[in-house]
Formats: C-alpha cells, structure tokens, sequence
C-alpha cells in the first residue's frame, strides 16, 4: 500500500514539473554545490524579489517530466546536485541574477536550461544575461533614431547663427 501511495506522489511530481517546464518562459538548471546555507538564502531572495521560483529537485523526477518533449536533451545536464529556476515573465531575468550570482560565488555552476522551448547550453544561457535589459536595449534604439535628427537640427541651427553672423 505504501508503495503505490509513493508511486502516486512522484507522479504528481512529475506532473507538476512537467506543467512549470511547460509554462515557464525560462529555466534555468545550476549546480549549487559548494553553496553555504547564508549564500543559498541570499540567491532565493534574490530570485523570488524577481518573481522566480528555484527547486532543488532530484534528476529522476526532472528527466521523466521531460520525456517525449523537445526538452529531453536537457537530461544531458543532469546530474548531480540540481537546482532549477522557473522564470516568470522576464526571460533574461533567472539568467541575469544566475549568472550574476556565478560571478561573485563561484560555486554555483550554470548547466544549461530551456528559454521559450529551446535547450540552451550554460555559454547561451551567460551570453543572453550579458544582454543589456529590455529597458536598455530601448533607449539604445531610441538614441540611435535621434541622432539624425538632433544632426538636422545642430547643422540647421549653424547655418542660421552663421547668415546672422554674416548680416
């Protein structure tokens, strides 16, 4: 009896993270070995004041809730100790502070991760979270349509000082 309730509950664990696989616009898979309780602690808030969640679940569970999907080959990347952060609506977000965090705790290991579908190795996952912001990548976009028109304005505005100048 035991046993079938066991079986039960993995199967709803599997379900479930097949579901938050599904949903999540990204996520992340990290080895956290070699992580102390303060820095574990710190990296949670971190992600959950961005609306990310982060599990440590077993590979088992992980590789069985992606069987049959085009997230299989993520099983590639699991073994050992795994940790998998489930983005909310920012993509870039769980890569960003992830890999943020890599950099000051080299402990936490970046193993690869899914983005919108795809499995993205650990170099996809750092090279998207060098990406300046969303809001950055505007306002680059912005100043680069500006500049010809500030240049119109600039040449319009010394070829009057200058026929003033001359009258």
């Amino acid at each position: 009896m035991a046993n079938a309730k066991i079986i039960q509950e993995k199967q709803e664990a599997v379900k479930v993270i097949a579901d938050k696989l599904a949903s999540s616009p990204s996520t992340i898979v990290a080895d956290y070995r070699g992580l102390n309780v303060a820095q574990v602690t710190e990296l949670r808030k971190q992600l959950r004041e961005a609306g990310i969640e982060f599990q440590v679940l077993k590979n088992s569970l992980v590789r069985r809730a992606t069987e049959g999907t085009e997230m299989a080959s993520l099983n590639d990347v699991l073994s050992g100790p795994t940790a998998v952060a489930f983005g909310g609506e920012d993509v870039i977000a769980p890569a960003k502070i992830l890999n943020d965090f890599a950099k000051k705790n080299e402990a936490l290991k970046l193993k690869g991760g899914v983005l919108e579908g795809q499995v993205v190795d650990a170099a996809q996952i750092k090279a998207l979270a060098e990406l300046p912001s969303r809001e950055g990548l505007l306002s680059m976009l912005l100043s680069v349509l500006q500049a010809p028109m500030r240049n119109f304005a600039l040449a319009v505005k010394a070829v009057g000082e200058k026929k003033e100048a001359e009258a």
